[in-house]
C-alpha cells in the first residue's frame, strides 16, 4: 500500500483527495493545511472551475498536520502529493525529496525554468520518483488522440489545433498582481496544451508565436505554431485569458489524421466525434474528466509499487513543456521563430 500525504487543501487538494478514494493500492493517510476549519473536515468553502463545492469530509482515519515539515518527517508516508500554489512548488518538492519521499506535484512544475532544472536534479540525486500531474494526458478526449496515433488506426497526424480560453482571472490584487508567482495564463493555463503537444509528438524544433504579453514577460494570450522540421505537419495551439465574463471555460481541438478528423470542444455540449470518409462516429470513451485525476494518481501509485520509471509524468517532461512556454514568450517578444533548446 502506497501511503499518501496531501499538502495543501484548496481546490486541487480536494480534487486529489476525492480522486485518491478510487485508487487501488494507494490511500491518503495524512493531510496538511493551516486551516483549522479544513482540518475539522469542513471543506464547504472550497470551489473551483469544475465539479461541485466541497462539503463535510470524514477525516477520522487521516492524520492531520498543520506544518508541512511534520508531515515530511512522518515515516509512515510514502508519497507526498503537493497541491500548493506554484510559487511554493520548488521549495516543497525539494524538501520532500530530501526527506526520502516520492513526490506527485500538481502542474505546472514551476514558473522559472531554472527552478524546474533544480527540481529535476534534486529528484535524480534523491533516487525518489518525481511525478508532475499533467492531467490532460489522462483526460478521456485527449487520451483518445494519443491512443489513435499509437495504434495507427487513422494513419499519421498531418495537422491540428488546440484551443483553451477562459475569461481573465483575478490572480490577486489587480488583475495580474501575482503573475510572477503564478506564471499567468501563458504558463498556468497554456501549459496544458503545450505539454500535450510535447506528449503527442515530442519536442518541436522551433516555435513561432504571436500574442499579448503582461509586463513584457508573461503571456495573457498566445497563438503558437509548433514547427517540426522535415515532418510535414502543422500543429498549432491558442490559449489565454481574454474572454468576456460569462463565457464558459472552453477547451478542445481539431486533429487531422490522414484517414479521419477528430473533433472536440467542451462548450459544444457534445461528445468527441471522429469524421471519416464513410460517416461520423462517437467513440465510447472510458472514464470521465474526474476519473482523469484518479488515473494520474493511480499511475504514480503503480509506478512506485512496481519500481518503474515515471516516464509518463516525469519531471523532465514537465520541465521541457515549461521551456516551450518560455520559448513562445520569446517569439511573441521578438516576432521571430525561436529554436527549442
Amino acid at each position: 500500500m502506497v501511503r499518501i500525504g496531501i499538502i495543501g487543501i484548496g481546490f486541487m487538494g480536494k480534487t486529489h483527495y476525492d480522486a485518491a478514494q478510487n485508487v487501488t493500492g494507494g490511500k491518503v493517510t495524512a493531510i496538511c493545511t493551516r486551516s483549522e476549519k479544513k482540518l475539522s473536515g469542513d471543506w464547504s468553502d472550497i470551489q473551483g472551475n469544475f465539479g461541485g463545492r466541497g462539503g463535510l469530509v470524514d477525516l477520522s482515519a487521516v492524520k492531520k498536520y498543520r506544518n508541512a515539515q511534520a508531515l515530511l518527517d512522518d515515516p509512515d508516508i510514502d508519497m507526498v502529493d503537493i497541491c500548493l500554489p506554484t510559487s511554493q512548488h520548488k521549495s516543497m518538492t525539494i524538501a520532500a525529496l530530501n526527506a526520502g519521499k516520492h513526490v506527485l506535484l500538481e502542474k505546472p512544475i514551476a514558473v522559472e525554468l531554472s527552478d524546474a532544472d533544480e527540481m529535476v536534479a534534486a529528484a535524480e540525486k534523491s533516487g525518489r520518483k518525481f511525478f508532475v500531474a499533467q492531467v490532460l494526458r489522462f483526460w478521456p478526449e485527449f487520451a483518445y488522440i494519443k491512443q489513435s496515433l499509437d495504434s495507427g488506426e487513422y494513419g499519421e497526424i498531418v495537422g491540428g489545433n488546440f484551443k483553451r480560453v477562459i475569461s481573465a482571472p483575478d490572480w490577486g490584487g489587480d488583475s495580474y498582481g501575482n503573475v510572477e508567482q503564478s506564471g499567468g495564463p501563458g504558463i498556468d493555463l497554456h501549459i496544458h496544451d503545450t505539454d500535450f503537444v510535447n506528449h503527442l509528438l515530442g519536442m518541436p524544433d522551433k516555435v513561432f508565436a504571436t500574442g499579448i504579453l503582461i509586463k513584457e514577460r508573461f503571456s495573457q494570450y498566445v497563438a503558437t505554431q509548433y514547427i517540426y522540421e522535415d515532418r510535414g505537419l502543422s500543429i498549432t495551439a491558442q490559449s489565454g485569458a481574454l474572454s468576456m465574463r460569462g463565457r464558459p471555460f472552453e477547451h478542445g481541438f481539431d486533429i487531422y489524421f490522414k484517414e479521419a478528423t477528430i473533433q472536440y470542444n467542451s462548450s459544444w455540449g457534445k461528445p468527441l466525434c471522429v469524421v471519416k470518409k464513410d460517416g461520423i462516429i462517437e467513440p465510447d470513451l472510458p472514464g470521465t474528466a474526474d476519473a482523469a485525476f484518479t488515473g494520474e494518481i493511480q499511475y504514480a501509485v503503480d509506478t512506485i509499487t512496481h519500481d518503474g520509471e515515471p516516464t509518463l509524468l516525469s519531471g523532465l517532461s514537465a520541465r521541457n513543456s515549461l521551456e516551450l512556454c518560455w520559448r513562445e514568450v520569446e517569439s511573441i517578444r521578438t516576432g521571430l521563430p525561436v529554436s527549442v533548446g
